[in-house]
């Protein structure tokens, strides 16, 4: 600053509006407030600022935890946890720490090193990341060996790795803090965890470019826990899911191994089993109804006489309508020829015979009372499924489901003893009843939107009412052929 003072000084004699300049840029250099900001300037330039501690997220969880006991005991320490626990402040916390983790020195020189194949990785190839992780906090990451060097198989949408973008899939990991790590990715991964603070990697760029992923949504058909899962690369690494639950589809790269993060709770992506895994899974895993057994299910009583889609064995014409019934009411009557000739152009969902009789739902039915502005109720053969469920009906599938065997057989004799039913059923039937609930559910569940067990009347019927409000007062989640 004064060295500057003395130059315009030393300055040849002007006249005119160059010594005004001059004497006006002299003014302003002598005013009080410059000359410290300058100082300032000056003292910053000498003094190499440099943070007190990395830590200080985890220093600041360790005093709340120490001084919690005494919250209820003192208003001081309470309004001081208050403070404390604002996000602000700890946002504030982890962003010093994260600023102050990073080298901003440059970086050691590093010897060429072979990457895949003959190919010489020139010297400015080689990247040097720093990262800021708490202990225990995983990195969402996982780790391959290819040509004896560590490469990132795969990094999990939301996680700390995918956040800061620094790494990507199919870069060589060569070391950490360091220290050169090997070929083995689970030693990695354990010294990974370990590790708390400044992390600082050396690595060989895949430059690979990234690929946007699709918007796409599944509805799981089962539940899923990836530490009893045997087949899962890293189980900590696993999305644990619900049957129901809707998931989105985050990564689709791995044709075994998907990445997907719940739609509701949101949070970090994890792996789940892809389709094409787990149709194979269970292709190679015994079906529990295939042979005898306590959970068979199988009904090996005698053929019941309705016998679906098999309508050419009988000749005789459908029955007329009998005294009390009127058509179009509980049914419409046509003669069986018509009725044949329509179930061979595809105009029925369903179709069987019982005594000698056509009986079936028309399709146009359904249409007709769609038009008409009604909710149409069906009660189908699971069979009919297959047909109904597609953009064509767009249906809410609801099966009632039998319960258990003791508790079907107390709901039987309550109403038995109560009068509202003649009809005594015995265990077998029971049994028989239960049976084919579990084969309906076992083999027709992707179908069903909602499952209510019918243990008990009243109770099931306030589920189904709950289903029906929340399906008119929220939105609902549909196969994507449906909408596209």
């Amino acid at each position: 600053m004064q060295q500057v003072l003395d130059n315009l000084t030393d300055l040849p004699t002007s006249t005119g509006a160059d010594e005004i300049d001059i004497i006006f840029l002299k003014g302003i250099m002598e005013n009080p407030i410059v000359r410290s900001l300058a100082k300032a300037h000056e003292r910053l330039e000498d003094t190499k600022l440099e943070a007190v501690s990395e830590n200080n997220v985890e220093l600041l969880n360790d005093i709340i935890k120490d001084i919690s006991p005494l919250e209820d005991e003192d208003k001081n320490v309470h309004e001081l946890i208050g403070i404390l626990k604002e996000p602000h402040f700890q946002s504030l916390l982890e962003a010093h720490d994260i600023v102050a983790s990073k080298c901003y020195d440059s970086p050691p020189s590093s010897p060429e090193v072979n990457s895949s194949g003959n190919q010489i990785a020139p010297v400015d190839a080689i990247r040097m990341v720093g990262i800021h992780k708490r202990a225990g906090e995983p990195l969402g990451v996982t780790f391959k060996v290819e040509n004896n060097n560590l490469v990132i198989a795969r990094i999990l949408h939301g996680g700390m790795i995918d956040r800061q973008g620094l790494l990507h899939v199919g870069d060589i990991i060569k070391e950490i803090n360091g220290h050169d790590v090997g070929n083995n990715p689970k030693e990695l991964q354990e010294l990974l965890k370990s590790i708390s603070g400044s992390v600082t990697l050396k690595i060989l760029p895949s430059y690979k470019d990234t690929i946007s992923p699709q918007q796409v949504f599944v509805k799981c058909h089962f539940d899923y826990n990836p530490f009893s899962d045997n087949l899962i690369p890293c189980k900590e690494a696993g999305l644990k899911f619900s049957k129901g639950e809707i998931l989105h589809i985050v990564n689709r790269e791995d044709s075994n191994w998907w990445q997907a993060s719940h739609v509701k709770e949101g949070g970090s992506a994890g792996l789940i089993p892809s389709q094409f895994l787990e149709e194979k899974r269970k292709a190679f895993v015994r079906r529990d109804w295939d042979g005898p057994g306590q959970f068979c299910g199988t009904v090996t009583s005698k053929k019941k006489k309705k016998m679906m889609y098999l309508t050419t064995r009988n000749a005789v014409t459908s029955r007329k309508p009998r005294e009390d019934e009127k058509d179009g009411h509980a049914y419409r009557f046509v003669s069986r020829t018509e009725m044949e000739g329509d179930i061979k152009a595809g105009r029925y969902l369903e179709h069987g015979e019982y005594e000698g009789n056509l009986y079936g739902t028309k399709i146009d039915s359904i249409h007709e009372v769609v038009m008409a502005g009604r909710t149409c109720i069906l009660d189908v053969n699971p069979q009919a499924l297959k047909v109904l469920r597609t953009a064509e009906f767009m249906p809410y599938v609801v099966f009632i489901a039998a319960p258990e065997f003791e508790t079907l057989r107390a709901m039987h004799k309550a109403v038995v003893d109560a009068g509202i039913t003649t009809k005594l059923l015995t265990d077998s039937d029971l049994k028989k009843t239960v049976d084919e609930s579990a084969r309906i559910m076992r083999a027709y569940n992707h179908y069903f939107d909602v499952t209510i067990v019918n243990d008990n009347l009243d109770k099931a019927f306030e589920k189904l009412q709950a289903a029906v409000h929340k399906l008119r007062t929220e939105q609902q989640w549909v196969p994507i052929s449906w909408v596209y």
